[in-house]
Formats: C-alpha cells, sequence, structure tokens
C-alpha cells in the first residue's frame, strides 16, 4: 500500500507498504482522483490532496522496482501500471483524500518515429474522474530535460515536443469525452492551476444550483421567464465558436457539438465540461469572441417589442440560458434592454454557474414557491421542457424549420399528452409551419398590451390564497355562519381563523426564517418563524377585524398590534422599521375600506409589503372589483381568507357580523 502522511506544511511524505488485499483492483470508481499530465509541480499546499507520481508507485509495487519494470514486455507493464492506479484508489477511498495523480500518456523521445507509445491502459480510465493537461512551453521541457540531475535524458527539439504536446492533449480529449472524464488544460498547478483543481472540486451539481438560486434571488424580477435561445434564431455557442475556431484553429470541429452528441449527452458532467473548454480559452480572447458572437445574432424584433413593453409595465423578465451570459448581456446592451432584463446563464468555470434544464426547472419552481412570483416561460427545446412544466403559463417559440431542436416534437407531444403540459406555440417569424398541430399546441398571439395585462392579471391572482375547499376550512367558518352563536364564542370562532390562516397561508406569501432554540433534549436545534416577525405590524380594522387580528396575534407574538378604524390612523410610527403590514378584517365585499388603507399606506411607506387577511372575501372583487386593480397596480400587496365568496350580500342589523361579534344586532 503506498500511503501518504501529511506534515502541517502541507507537503506530502511517502510510506510504504504493500499488502495483497490492496492489489486487487476495486470495481467502483473512487470519490476524485485526478489525473495530471504533461510537465507537473507538486508544490500546491492543499492538505486534503495526496500527489502520487506514478512511476515511484511503480517503482514500490514491483518486485525490484522501476529497473525490474522497464525490462519486462508491454503486458506485463500494462499489468503493473493498472495495479498501481488500483493502489492509488483504494488509498484515495480510505483516506478520503483528493488524489492527484503525475504520470505519462505517451513515450515519445525518439522523434524520428512517426507515432509515439501510449501508455494509458484501461483502468486509468475507470478510475480517474478528471484529466487536467498542462501546457507548459515547449522551450522550457527541454530546460527541464537538459537541467534534470536524476536521469540522462536524450535531447529532444522544441518542434518535436510541440508535437508530442499536440498528440497528448488530443488524444486526451477524445478519450474523456467517450469515457466521460472531464477535462480541462491550464499552464501550471500554481496560482490559477491550483484554483482551476479547486473548482473541479467544488462544482457539484447542488453547489451549482445554490449559485443560481443565489443570483436568481439577487434579482429584481415580478414575472416572466425567458429562455435565451428563443430570442434569435442563431445559437450563440455556435457563434462562439466560429469565431474562436476560425481564430485559432479552422480545420478544428467545433468543440461543443462533439461533446453534446458524445456519452456525456445533456447531463450535468456535460454542461461542466464545457465551462471548462470555455476556461481554456484566453481570458481576453474569451471577451472578443462574445461580443463578436453577440455582434452576428439579430434578436426577434417581436421580442424586443414584448420585453419593451414588460418593462413598461413593470413585468420582469430574466433570460435563462445554458449558454454564455455574457453573450447574451452584450445582446441586451445592442438591444437597450441591459437595464430591464436580467441574464443568468453559464460561462467559463471561474463564475461558478452551470445551467442545465435541471436548474431551469427548480429556478421556476423557486421563483413560484419562495418568491410567489407568477411565471410565464417561454422555451424551444427538450431542455426547456421541465421548465415549461413548472410555468403558470407556458410558451413553446417555433422558428423556422431548420433552426429547430429535431428532438422537441416526440418530447413535446408525450409531455403534452402524458404529463399533463398546457402550452401555447409562438410562431417566429408568423410565417413558420407550426409545430404538431394548432389544437394540441394552440397559436400564441401576443396583442400587444392585452398579452401584459393578462401576465399581471395572472401573477396578481398568485398573490391570493384561500382555503375554501380544505377540510378545515369547512370546520371553522361552520361556528362562523352559525346564526345561533355570538358574542365571545363568535369572538373566539373568529380568532382560530386568525391564527390557522397566519400559520398555514401567511408564510406562503412571506416566508419562513430560520431561528435558533433550545431542544427539549439540552441541545440546540432549529426552529421556524415567520420572515420578519419582528417587523411585521398587524393593524385590527375595527371593529369586525379585532377578533380575527389578536387570533394572528397569538400566531406572531413578536409582531406589533394596532386597532385603526379609519385610514388616517395609521401614521409613520406604526410603519417605520416594518417589513410587512398585515391588514385583518372579518369581512371583504366591495374592497372600499380596503383600497383606503393600502392607499395610505402607500402614502407612508412605498414599497413595505402588504397582506390582507380576512375570513370571507367576495370573489368578484378580486377578479375585476377594487381588489383586482390592487393585484395588477402594486405587485406587493397579497390577499389571504379562508374562503372566497361569490354572495355580494352585505350584513344589516342582525346579520351584520361586527354587531354579531359584539352582541350588537339591536342596532341598525
Amino acid at each position: 500500500m503506498l500511503n501518504f502522511d501529511f506534515d502541517p506544511s502541507g507537503k506530502a511524505t511517502p510510506t510504504l507498504g504493500i499488502s495483497n488485499q490492496s492489489a486487487r483492483s476495486p470495481r467502483v470508481k473512487c470519490p476524485t482522483v485526478i489525473g495530471l499530465y504533461g510537465v507537473s509541480d507538486t508544490e500546491l499546499g492543499q492538505q486534503n490532496f495526496a500527489f502520487y507520481e506514478g512511476s515511484v508507485v511503480i517503482d514500490a509495487l514491483v518486485p525490484d522496482g522501476l529497473d525490474a519494470f522497464k525490462r519486462m514486455n508491454d503486458q506485463d507493464k500494462t499489468c503493473w501500471r493498472e495495479k498501481a492506479i488500483s493502489y492509488i484508489a483504494d488509498a484515495c477511498t480510505t483516506s478520503g483524500y483528493i488524489g492527484l495523480v503525475a504520470g505519462h500518456f505517451i513515450f515519445w523521445d525518439d522523434g524520428s518515429e512517426d507515432a509515439g507509445h501510449r501508455v494509458w491502459t484501461e483502468r486509468d480510465a475507470e478510475v480517474f474522474t478528471h484529466i487536467l493537461y498542462l501546457t507548459v512551453p515547449p522551450h522550457d521541457v527541454v530546460e527541464r530535460r537538459a537541467n534534470d540531475r536524476h536521469r540522462q535524458r536524450s535531447v529532444v527539439p522544441q518542434d518535436h515536443i510541440r508535437k508530442w504536446q499536440q498528440a497528448e492533449y488530443e488524444e486526451l480529449r477524445r478519450i474523456c469525452l467517450r469515457r466521460k472524464i472531464i477535462f480541462t488544460a491550464t499552464p501550471a498547478l500554481t496560482g490559477a492551476g491550483s484554483a482551476l483543481i479547486l473548482s473541479m472540486l467544488r462544482q457539484t451539481e447542488p453547489y451549482s444550483l445554490s449559485c443560481a438560486q443565489n443570483r436568481l434571488d439577487e434579482t429584481r424580477c415580478y414575472g416572466g421567464l425567458r429562455r435565451g435561445q428563443t430570442l434569435i434564431a442563431e445559437d450563440t455557442g455556435q457563434l462562439f465558436w466560429e469565431v474562436a475556431l476560425a481564430d485559432t484553429m479552422p480545420q478544428r470541429e467545433d468543440p461543443l457539438k462533439m461533446l453534446f452528441s458524445s456519452p456525456f449527452g445533456y447531463s450535468y458532467t456535460a454542461f461542466l465540461q464545457a465551462a471548462f473548454i470555455y476556461q481554456s480559452v484566453d481570458e481576453g480572447k474569451f471577451d472578443n469572441y462574445c461580443e463578436q458572437a453577440a455582434s452576428a445574432a439579430t434578436i426577434h424584433p417581436e421580442i424586443v417589442s414584448l420585453l419593451k413593453e414588460a418593462a413598461e409595465r413593470r413585468v420582469g423578465a430574466i433570460i435563462l440560458t445554458c449558454g454564455v451570459r455574457l453573450i447574451w448581456q452584450k445582446i441586451l446592451d445592442a438591444a437597450g434592454l441591459s437595464h430591464t432584463v436580467e441574464v443568468i446563464g453559464a460561462g467559463r468555470i471561474q463564475d461558478h454557474l452551470v445551467i442545465t434544464g435541471r436548474t431551469k426547472r427548480d429556478l421556476v419552481a423557486r421563483l413560484r414557491d419562495v418568491h410567489h412570483i407568477c411565471v410565464c416561460a417561454f422555451g424551444d427545446s427538450t431542455l426547456d421542457l421541465p421548465m415549461l412544466k413548472e410555468a403558470e403559463k407556458a410558451i413553446v417559440v417555433v422558428g423556422e424549420e431548420h433552426t429547430r431542436s429535431r428532438s422537441m416534437e416526440a418530447a413535446l407531444l408525450d409531455a403534452i399528452v402524458n404529463d399533463g403540459l398546457q402550452a401555447n406555440q409562438w410562431l417566429l417569424p408568423n410565417n413558420a409551419t407550426p409545430r404538431l398541430d394548432t389544437y394540441l399546441l394552440p397559436l400564441f398571439e401576443t396583442g400587444g398590451s392585452n398579452f401584459i395585462d393578462s401576465v399581471i392579471r395572472l401573477f396578481g391572482l398568485r398573490r391570493v390564497l384561500h382555503a375554501t375547499e380544505e377540510c378545515a376550512a369547512k370546520l371553522l367558518m361552520t361556528p362562523m355562519r352559525d346564526a345561533r352563536i355570538s358574542g365571545p364564542a363568535l369572538q373566539e370562532a373568529h380568532g382560530s381563523v386568525g391564527r390557522y390562516l397566519a400559520t398555514t397561508l401567511l408564510p406562503k406569501l412571506v416566508g419562513l426564517e430560520e431561528v435558533p432554540i433550545p431542544h427539549v433534549q439540552g441541545n440546540q436545534t432549529t426552529g421556524h418563524r415567520l420572515r420578519h416577525e419582528r417587523k411585521t405590524v398587524i393593524v385590527a380594522l375595527m371593529r369586525g377585524g379585532e377578533p380575527m387580528a389578536l387570533g394572528v396575534y397569538k400566531a406572531l407574538p413578536l409582531a406589533m398590534f394596532v386597532h385603526a378604524k379609519k385610514p388616517e390612523e395609521l401614521n409613520n410610527e406604526h410603519l417605520d422599521g416594518r417589513e410587512t403590514v398585515v391588514l385583518v378584517d372579518s369581512v371583504v365585499n366591495s374592497g372600499k375600506s380596503v383600497e383606503e388603507f393600502v392607499q395610505r399606506i402607500r402614502t407612508l411607506a412605498s414599497t413595505i409589503r402588504i397582506v390582507v387577511v380576512a375570513g370571507v372575501i367576495q370573489a368578484q372583487s378580486l377578479s375585476d372589483g377594487l381588489l383586482g386593480d390592487i393585484l395588477a397596480r402594486d405587485d406587493n400587496v397579497g390577499f389571504i381568507s379562508l374562503r372566497l365568496s361569490d354572495n355580494k350580500y352585505t350584513g344589516k342589523g342582525t346579520t351584520d357580523t361586527g354587531n354579531r361579534l359584539f352582541n350588537s344586532t339591536h342596532i341598525d
């Protein structure tokens, strides 16, 4: 067994031992083993790395050492090379360290030979999770060989070193594509090279999703999610590599086409590999290639009009793309949309964002479930289908036949027939041939302001929560509607409703926050409370709203409680430093009183969140009445009700809720 002990300086010190058990090749791949090819520098200074020199491991394993190994035939050498990489796999699995293995891929000292001797084994392909090729300048390699005091090396010209390196690079790249091994190149293992290795280790799918979620949370969006490629007919990745390859290697094939047609497919690992491919492009050239790709792209004028209309109506837009974010940022700059449209996209590995179809789906779900935003999603390929299924409104963008995703047709039909996807198709240009048929996938017409109005209305209704059909709601509303119950008993029933709504529906609009609490077993654990509970003010609309408001107050004991019969009774002292206002009334009919309170609050605090909580809300006031108007113009207002009612009846005397609550039914 070859082990490495680590001293405080971070350097690895080998201790050798042989064990028959370790000689058996494990059948599972080590968590992370990185192959280093080219000329390596072992001074990494990272205590979670275990560095192995392939020849040193062979020398330790083979009886009589490296000299005996060199005298073997090719078949025996391959056998011992496979045993060596298996030992390393065992050691990394046992220790938990990340393996860095420096070795050779091709021996080609004699420049007179047409090709070098490849020493890669099948076991290497099973063990390595990443391959890092060190692109050391040929003149440095020649100098290092000449100054090597430990081995007598032949003199090899720089041109042959360059040819040798190119052969290794290209062969390793092709092998990694076939075997789904992450491959990239770097000039050295110090500085940027070490950072690249750390990026390799950190860039897991959960980490990438976390970065994308953080980026999403930083945006100021009010609705609408759009995928990048649907904005233009061209593929931005293809445009980038047309420019890049024309500048460097015109004879090479587009590396992204090679990647996505390989066994990688469209997996997370494939998009991660794409980020490493972009990382290999010189930073200055990368920016220039993005600029040229953006200049070659033509954004659909219909999309420009829609995005501008959305910006004017405060409907936010996000371009969510698996492609390079910088290209889209430059496209938006040229179209004058960069200040109103956000871009969440991939790029080089240093950007920490790897966007996949699953990422798109999860971000749409986050907009809906965490930010409570209605999402209208536009997409044109199979990567967009998970996102389209999560959106409230789904639009399939259909371009000209030669630009369409070939695999989309069957996948789209399956999503509609078997997964219940309901979507429209938008023909861009408008003379494009529809996908499927217009019955399964009806045509979409933007209709200018009409479409934006529908999005705003849809977004508004997303901020209306009620429990009308819930079993608990039916039990809770029974005593409220029972004509025999009044006074303290009815007040208690209203209080129960307030507490129920505050614990079940209010957190869905406002959110929760974690709080440390002592556990009954003596340790600390995590509890939850309403987000910004200490910065919440509960306003009881007097007099009918007080009992229910007190029930809300019991669920939010850290909030401030205020009585208000008229809007003017609210002032700056009540709202200063607050994040949320909860207006509580027992019944909301036309919504006139609610509208007056909302207007008053907006004169004092223009951005504070307002949530109206009621036992009953008249449904028509939300759809096309005063409350619907509030939802359409103010995206920071929401409504919560135990039930929605189609009944427009306004109580009076014995039927007035306030009179019943306080036993004043004899007063008209």
